[in-house]
C-alpha cells in the first residue's frame, strides 16, 4: 500500500501543470508537427503555390481587357481578390483535409490520451495553415507586382490590410477544423469542403463588379463576407476608400471562430472518445 501511495504521488508530481504555457507548448508543438508534416509533402506545397500564380495569370489575361472596373485597372482590381479566394481554398480546404485524415488514421485518439488540451491540437493545425497562407501570399505579392499590381496606399495600409486577410484566413481555418471533425471520412469532407466554396468564392466582388449582377443576386453579393473582405482590402492596398469594409471583416471574422471554434473543439471531442 505504501509503495502504490508513493508511486501515485510520484505520477501527480510528474504530471504537466494545467495553465497557459502548458497550452502553449501543446498548440506549437501541434503546429511543428504539421508544418513537418506539408514540407514532407513538395508536390502538395508546390500545388498551393502554383494554383493561385494561375489564377493570377490567367484572370488578369483572359478578363483584363473584358472587364471594366473602377479605376481601369483590372490588376488592381483583381489582386485582392485572388488574395482572399487562396486564403478561402488554402485555409478551409487545408484545414479540412488535414483534420479529416488525422481522425480516419486514428492520430487525433493518440492525440487525446497525450498530456495536452484538445484545443491545443486543432490551434496548431489552424496555425500552421496560417504560415502556409503566408508563404503562398508572398509568392503572389511577388507575382503580381511583376505583371504591374502596386500597393498605393502606403506602408501601414498595407501591413494592415496583409493582418485582416491572415486573421480572416484563421476564422476560415476554424472552419474548415468543423467541416474536418464532422465529416465521416477524408472524402466527404473534401466533397463538403468544396462544394460551397466555388460559388461563395465567385458570387462576391472579387472577380467582377456586383453591379453587373442581377438585383437578386446582388443582394446576397453585396453583403457575404467574401465582398467585405476583398473591398476591404482593395481600400487598404489601393488608397480607396474602404468604407465599413473592415470593421465588417473583423465581426465576420470573429463571429466565424465565435462558432465554429468550440463547435470544433466539442466534436473533436466526441468523435475521440
Amino acid at each position: 500500500m505504501v509503495a502504490v501511495t508513493a508511486d501515485l504521488r510520484d505520477s501527480t508530481a510528474q504530471a504537466p501543470r494545467r495553465g497557459l504555457p502548458w497550452w502553449l507548448t501543446g498548440a506549437s508543438e501541434m503546429a511543428r508537427r504539421n508544418i513537418r508534416q506539408i514540407l514532407r509533402s513538395p508536390q502538395l506545397v508546390m500545388f498551393g503555390l502554383i494554383q493561385p500564380v494561375m489564377f493570377i495569370l490567367l484572370f488578369s489575361v483572359v478578363f483584363g481587357g473584358a472587364v471594366e472596373v473602377p479605376g481601369g485597372d483590372y490588376t488592381q482590381y483583381l489582386l485582392p481578390g485572388i488574395f482572399v479566394q487562396m486564403v478561402l481554398f488554402g485555409s478551409v480546404a487545408g484545414t479540412t483535409m488535414g483534420v479529416a485524415m488525422d481522425m480516419q488514421d486514428g492520430i487525433m485518439d493518440r492525440f487525446r490520451s497525450m498530456p495536452i488540451s484538445r484545443s491545443s491540437v486543432l490551434v496548431g493545425r489552424t496555425l500552421s495553415e496560417i504560415l502556409r497562407t503566408v508563404v503562398s501570399l508572398f509568392v503572389m505579392v511577388v507575382v503580381g507586382m511583376i505583371i504591374g499590381f502596386r500597393f498605393l496606399g502606403g506602408f501601414l495600409p498595407a501591413v494592415g490590410g496583409v493582418a485582416l486577410l491572415l486573421f480572416f484566413g484563421l476564422a476560415l481555418s476554424w472552419l474548415g477544423a468543423l467541416i474536418g471533425v464532422s465529416a465521416s471520412g477524408p472524402q466527404s469532407a473534401q466533397q463538403v469542403g468544396l462544394i460551397w466554396m466555388f460559388p461563395f468564392s465567385f458570387l462576391s466582388s472579387a472577380f467582377v463588379p456586383t453591379a453587373s449582377m442581377p438585383d437578386w443576386l446582388r443582394v446576397y453579393a453585396d453583403h457575404t463576407p467574401m465582398t467585405t473582405s476583398v473591398d476591404a482590402l482593395r481600400g487598404l492596398f489601393t488608397g480607396t476608400p474602404a468604407g465599413d469594409d473592415v470593421l465588417l471583416t473583423l465581426a465576420w471574422s470573429v463571429g466565424i471562430i465565435v462558432v465554429s471554434a468550440p463547435l470544433a473543439v466539442r466534436k473533436y471531442g466526441s468523435r475521440s472518445r
